[in-house]
């Protein structure tokens, strides 16, 4: 029981940093996800967080809060998922509290503007980060379909001008429609 107490208490603790210090969305908590429990707490595999985040992706919800709930529950059952899901919603919450409490005084200072013009700059390394490890397991997999699903959902999305959540949805029906081609035809 001691070992389940720290164990809480880590995700606790782990939990509240990543929600606490990521912004930009869902995705951008994958890095700091693998950081901390893959790479330093060896909690799952890089395959597993990788399954995690797209099931964290298809499910109602914040990806970030399904994403943290489901390490969680990965690391230390149910217990830990709740624990997991509740140290992830506490920080936006807090600071969205502050942030309405304070809305006036925010939106007319400079250096709230220019912290979060810093911010985007993160986002976008990690943003980058989580990119460049998708793409390397792509490459792994040896699939010309992959390979070439990348570039083309880029092209539609900075091109095309096409909205993301379209096309992840449409690269989401063409890799199920892939793997039940591949199940009928035996390969």
């Amino acid at each position: 029981m001691k070992q389940n107490g720290k164990m809480y208490l880590w995700l606790l603790g782990v939990n509240l940093f990543i929600s606490t210090f990521t912004f930009g969305g869902g995705y951008v908590v994958v890095p700091m996800v693998r950081r901390y429990f893959v790479n330093r707490k060896e909690c799952f595999s890089e395959e597993d967080l990788m399954s995690m985040a797209a099931v964290a992706q298809s499910t109602p919800g914040a990806i970030a809060v399904n994403l943290s709930a489901l390490a969680g529950y990965k690391t230390a059952g149910i217990p830990g998922a709740v624990i997991s899901c509740v140290a992830a919603v506490i920080p936006p919450l807090v600071i969205l509290g502050l942030v309405s409490a304070c809305y006036t005084v925010f939106i007319s200072n400079t250096v709230v503007a220019a912290v979060l013009k810093g911010m985007q700059a993160g986002v976008a390394a990690l943003m980058v980060d989580l990119l460049i490890d998708m793409c390397s397991m792509v490459r792994k997999e040896h699939s010309r379909f992959l390979s070439l699903l990348v570039p083309a959902a880029f092209a539609a999305n900075y091109i095309l001008g096409i909205n993301a959540a379209a096309i992840l949805a449409v690269c989401c029906v063409l890799c199920v429609l892939r793997v039940l081609w591949g199940r009928r035809t035996g390969k």
